[in-house]
C-alpha cells in the first residue's frame, strides 16, 4: 500500500500534468482559430479564381484543340481524394473524423462503380489509410 507521501506525490504530478495539457489545448485552439481566419480571408479569391477558371473552361470547351485539363473528358470514372491531416498537437478526434469522412465518402463511389485514388497528405493520413488499401482491394475483388 503506498504511503502518504506516494499519495500526495501522485496528486501533485496529475495536477501539474493537467495544467501542461490545458495550455497546450489553448495553444492548439489559438492555431486552428488563425488557420480558419486564414481560410476565411482566402475565400474572395478562391470564388473569383473559380470564375476566372470557369469562363476560361466554358470558352474554349467546344474547340478541339483546348487543353483535356482545361476542358474535361465527359467522364467521372475515376475520382481522386485528397486527405489531409494535422502533423501533430491535440487533434486526434480532428483526424479520425476525416479518416472516417473519406473512407465512407471512398466505399459510395466504389460501390457506385467508380474507381477512387487517395493522395494524403500528412503523416498521421498515410497511417491511417493503411487500413483502407485492404478494404478497398477485398471490396473490388468480391
Amino acid at each position: 500500500m503506498p504511503s502518504l507521501k506516494d499519495l500526495k506525490n501522485r496528486i501533485a504530478s496529475v495536477k501539474s500534468t493537467r495544467k501542461i495539457t490545458k495550455a497546450m489545448q489553448m495553444v492548439a485552439a489559438a492555431k486552428l482559430r488563425r488557420a480558419q481566419e486564414a481560410a476565411e480571408a482566402s475565400r474572395p479569391y478562391t470564388e473569383r479564381f473559380n470564375a476566372v477558371l470557369g469562363g476560361l473552361a466554358s470558352s474554349v470547351g467546344g474547340s478541339g484543340s483546348a487543353p483535356k485539363l482545361l476542358s474535361g473528358t465527359g467522364s467521372d470514372n475515376v475520382h481522386l481524394l485528397l486527405v489531409m491531416t494535422a502533423e501533430r498537437g491535440l487533434c486526434g478526434g480532428f483526424n479520425s473524423s476525416i479518416a472516417k469522412l473519406a473512407r465512407q465518402h471512398a466505399n459510395d463511389l466504389i460501390a457506385a462503380g467508380k474507381t477512387v485514388k487517395i493522395v494524403t497528405v500528412g503523416k498521421r493520413a498515410a497511417t491511417l489509410f493503411v487500413g483502407i488499401w485492404v478494404s478497398i482491394l477485398l471490396t473490388m475483388s468480391t
